[in-house]
């Protein structure tokens, strides 16, 4: 299995009161004292910079379901001791599905649309996205070679495609089904 992250960014722009937190990396107050006004700021970063966070791989996850597998987080202690998400990834599985060209194709337009489900997706979220969108290639490509061999008679049987004999058979049946039904 093949599995890819897609992150939100870690602070692409940092404000400088979150810096300032990163670079402590420690709680500047307990949660019995007052806040000061710059911590109270930082506070307020951080709980908007958390939603952003937990909201950008929710997206993920909502949009992909079962290629999307566990969602993680990179998280800052704030000043008034709780733990805030800064960063995150989502795992998506980005493998083939092994000798069956169909579902690779529905697997990969999963893929890219978890990968690029976001408001605003991130460099690492387009790279798991074209990645999905080469491999989705790729089948089309091994799914039409598996069809023309099909048509030209050089394969007796690819799952999920009908030689022209074996749909003159289900023609027959369902005529034949059909007649007696009449009767």
């Amino acid at each position: 299995m093949v599995t890819v992250s897609a992150s939100s960014p870690l602070f692409m722009v940092k404000s400088p009161l979150i810096q300032a937190a990163q670079q402590q990396n420690t709680v500047l107050s307990s949660g019995n004292e007052e806040l000061t006004e710059e911590e109270q700021k930082q506070v307020e970063e951080l709980k908007a910079r958390d939603q952003e966070v937990r909201t950008h791989e929710n997206a993920h996850k909502t949009a992909g379901g079962s290629v999307v597998g566990n969602i993680s987080y990179q998280t800052l202690t704030g000043p008034d001791g709780r733990e805030y998400a800064i960063g995150g990834e989502a795992q998506i599985d980005a493998s083939s599905v092994s000798n069956n060209p169909r579902a690779t194709i529905q697997k990969m337009d999963m893929v890219v649309r978890a990968a690029l489900a976001p408001a605003e997706p991130s460099s690492q979220d387009y790279a798991v996205a074209r990645a999905a969108q080469a491999a989705r290639l790729n089948a089309q490509r091994e799914l039409r070679e598996l069809e023309e061999a099909q048509n030209n008679g050089k394969q007796s049987r690819v799952p999920g495609i009908l030689s022209d004999e074996d749909r003159a058979k289900y023609a027959q049946a369902a005529k034949n089904l059909s007649w007696a039904s009449a009767l």
